[in-house]
């Protein structure tokens, strides 16, 4: 009874550990993962409202629908900087997205 007891608790302990060690070493790749999502940019350029929606942050469907309608209203964006003369999008908003954003 002790012995198998003892088998168990050991056996547990093995299993805890194997399964410590795997986590440790699937943590960098996903790390990796989650880096190139954060550097992934979205082309204010080509991107939809969808799109804007989803990856910015501050950006709802209405701001994103404004966007794309000055997009198509006075052509392609010259710098991300322009994004400001959009209705509703300030200074703050811009700069919390800066990093996500390109031209193409």
């Amino acid at each position: 009874m002790i012995k198998s007891f003892l088998s168990a608790t050991l056996l547990a302990v093995l299993a805890s550990v194997s399964i410590s060690s795997y986590a440790a070493k699937a943590e960098p790749v996903q790390s990796q993962q989650v880096a190139a999502a954060k550097t992934a940019t979205i082309n204010l350029n080509v991107a939809d409202a969808e799109t804007l929606t989803r990856e910015l942050k501050g950006i709802g469907a209405t701001k994103a629908k404004a966007i794309v309608a000055y997009r198509e209203a006075h052509g392609p964006f010259s710098s991300v900087d322009e994004l400001l003369e959009v209705k509703g999008i300030g200074a703050a908003t811009l700069e919390k997205n800066r990093a996500k954003l390109s031209l193409n």
